[in-house]
């Protein structure tokens, strides 16, 4: 696979690589998950945590912050302040964060958010696949509008501040943000997690502390059993693949929580866990989170 250039896409792709992969180019400081803020000064933010793309970071808003936003957006902070924001693989440059304070002034930063270099393959012979069919088409709709709905919901999960585990380890066979570009130049979708091979029935422990948002009742067409933890603040994880789920919807799980089983159901050429991890609407890289992937038992 070689990293030759960026190609602007969204979506997530779901394919599996046979072969081991590059480390990211990313600061060898990047890699590792958010430390805890320190309190944050008088009208200023605290801030930890690499703002690269892909990449999360935790922060403390201003004393008397009555309302936080993000571009514009609102996002939710804690009583004590506590609030996470990520970047999403094709994130610009720069991000405006803002703070309206109870005195009706406001504090702001413009965050620079570094860029990374994705590994791009080119099949220039292939034509884009797949191609769509009368089934997928029939079955697919469905299938997002749970996805959608599960995403949707916010709990008071406090996973979002702790370290996240690493739910398996082994090798890495398909990275973050990796994307293939088909014949006459037409892009796929990136990769929207971090594939893992593994054996079928290697246990899946949660990464974090967390709610079951979808428990898949039957595998989707893509995604095969898919499980879906929402971490708090509008963070959730999505394991794909799974051979098993051994949760249900609504249930608590703990930080190295037995969740699931590797499996290879779904759109997959081996058994492995794709592990996609999401907040809002931007699609964040576990390698950066959970940090370097520690040996296999």
């Amino acid at each position: 696979m070689g990293r030759l250039l960026r190609v602007p896409a969204a979506g997530a792709a779901l394919f599996v690589l046979a072969t081991m992969v590059p480390a990211p180019e990313v600061p060898p400081a990047a890699a590792s998950a958010p430390a805890a803020p320190a309190a944050a000064a008088p009208g200023r933010f605290a801030l930890a945590g690499k703002l690269i793309q892909g990449g999360l970071a935790s922060g403390t808003v201003p004393r008397g912050t009555r309302m936080l936003t993000l571009e514009g957006k609102a996002i939710p902070f804690a009583s004590d302040g506590r609030f996470i924001i990520a970047f999403d693989r094709d994130a610009p440059a720069s991000a405006r964060l803002e703070a309206a304070l109870a005195d009706g002034t406001t504090v702001s930063e413009t965050l620079a958010i570094a860029p990374r270099a994705w590994d791009i393959s080119r099949l220039d012979t292939l034509p884009k696949y797949p191609v769509p069919q009368p089934e997928f088409e029939r079955t697919r709709p469905g299938e997002l509008a749970q996805i959608t709905a599960a995403r949707s919901k916010e709990t008071d999960a406090a996973g979002w501040r702790q370290d996240f585990l690493w739910p398996v380890t082994g090798r890495i066979s398909t990275l973050f943000g990796s994307q293939r570009v088909y014949k006459n130049g037409e892009a796929g979708s990136y990769h929207s997690g971090i594939d893992i091979a593994r054996p079928t029935g290697t246990v899946v422990l949660a990464p974090a502390d967390g709610v079951v948002v979808l428990a898949a009742a039957k595998p989707f067409t893509l995604e095969g059993n898919l499980l879906m933890i929402d971490h708090g603040m509008g963070l959730n994880t999505a394991f794909m693949h799974l051979s098993r789920i051994d949760v249900t919807v609504g249930q608590r799980v703990r930080r190295g929580q037995p969740v699931g089983a590797v499996g290879m159901t779904g759109r997959a050429t081996g058994p492995h866990l794709h592990w996609s991890l999401k907040w809002r609407d931007a699609r964040i890289d576990p390698l950066l989170v959970a940090g370097p992937m520690p040996m296999a038992d």
